[in-house]
């Protein structure tokens, strides 16, 4: 919004040209989405708890979390209004990947809402029924992904980037709905079954958010991208600046976020942050170097399904509990121990999704 009134401006005074920058941009897209988060954030809180809305805690789970019931909850709204703001303030709007990503972050936001409605406000433990916010997801996963197929118009937005190879580029043509429809829905409900600890997920999700606008600006760059040999995305480069509001924004809810968390993002945030991260891998075709980056998603979202099946298939678990942070409670692990290991291996894993851009 305010790049176009710059544009407008320079007329008159030539300074404004610097808003033409993207790199001046992203920063202040970070500081926005920082600041704003940092002020609103005791509001917030103040707010939740005059509502009393709160933490439930499941009664099956490691006693150091039954002191954590009524911890305000849905702080994930102070993470998506900062993204919102900041992206429109500091990015270009005739962007069509700046609105694809927003859409996909407001709407699977409004389900994760409704879940949590349910769950604190209207104390329904199962929250939205699991089949319906599947549905949901699904219906906003194949609404993304037929838009973008159906709008490309550069054969670089359907290939496929392998890791490590650099030749392979394979496209993907209408199995490029079915990659889509997977990685919103799959990182959508990791980066959320991930969120069961103070600051554990925000974290990583600022580490790969961070990774993906590096990984923007070299596929929007045709000098950089043509040396990577990676696809050439001239559109790519403006998600530079959402991805730095996600960091931004990230960053402001941690203050509040980490051990002991003074808020939850609940699955309001984590909803949305998933997809997010989920949909910038889809713009900038990097799903595969996503899958190595948010390994901590991974991870956790495969020690679930490895839990279930088991237990139907064998009758035995194999985790003293899933998802798999809280084995490690269960272990005798203190929650800081968990949380900040957690944190190192992400920032490894997302060292290495990096890495794969030149080791190829």
């Amino acid at each position: 919004m305010l790049v176009w009134l710059a544009e407008y401006l320079t007329q008159f005074y030539s300074g404004f040209n610097v808003f033409s920058y993207l790199t001046f941009r992203a920063i202040l897209g970070i500081l926005t989405a920082l600041m704003l988060s940092l002020y609103f954030g005791p509001k917030l809180i103040r707010a939740l708890q005059r509502m009393q809305i709160g933490q439930t805690v499941r009664n099956d789970g490691p006693e150091s979390h039954f002191s954590k019931a009524g911890t305000p909850t849905m702080g994930g709204i102070l993470i998506l209004g900062s993204i919102f703001v900041s992206t429109l303030m500091w990015a270009d709007l005739s962007n069509k990947y700046v609105w694809v990503t927003l859409f996909v972050v407001g709407s699977l936001g409004i389900v994760g809402f409704v879940d949590d409605y349910r769950k604190v406000i209207r104390k329904d433990s199962k929250g939205l029924i699991a089949r319906w916010k599947y549905f949901w997801q699904s219906v906003i996963a194949i609404s993304t992904a037929c838009f973008m197929y159906f709008s490309s118009v550069n054969p670089s937005e359907t290939m496929l980037v392998v890791p490590f190879f650099k030749d392979v580029l394979p496209q993907l043509g209408i199995f490029y709905l079915v990659v889509t429809y997977f990685v919103l829905v799959g990182t959508s409900n990791a980066v959320n079954l991930t969120d069961g600890l103070d600051g554990l997920a925000i974290v990583p999700t600022i580490l790969v958010a961070g990774a993906l606008a590096i990984i923007a600006y070299l596929s929007g760059n045709v000098n950089f991208s043509h040396y990577l040999n990676i696809p050439h995305l001239p559109l790519a480069s403006e998600l530079v600046v959402v991805c730095t509001a996600i960091v931004g924004a990230g960053l402001g809810f941690l203050w509040f976020n980490t051990y002991p968390a003074q808020v939850f993002m609940g699955d309001v945030g984590s909803l949305a942050l998933g997809g997010a991260l989920g949909i910038i891998a889809v713009l900038v075709r990097q799903e595969l170097v996503l899958v190595i980056m948010g390994g901590v998603f991974v991870m956790e979202a495969l020690s679930v399904i490895l839990q279930v099946g088991s237990y139907k298939l064998r009758g035995q678990r194999i985790f003293r509990m899933a998802p798999i942070h809280h084995h490690y409670e269960l272990k005798g692990w203190p929650e800081p121990r968990v949380i900040v290991r957690f944190w190192i291996i992400s920032l490894i894993l997302v060292l290495a999704g990096l890495a794969t851009l030149k080791l190829r």
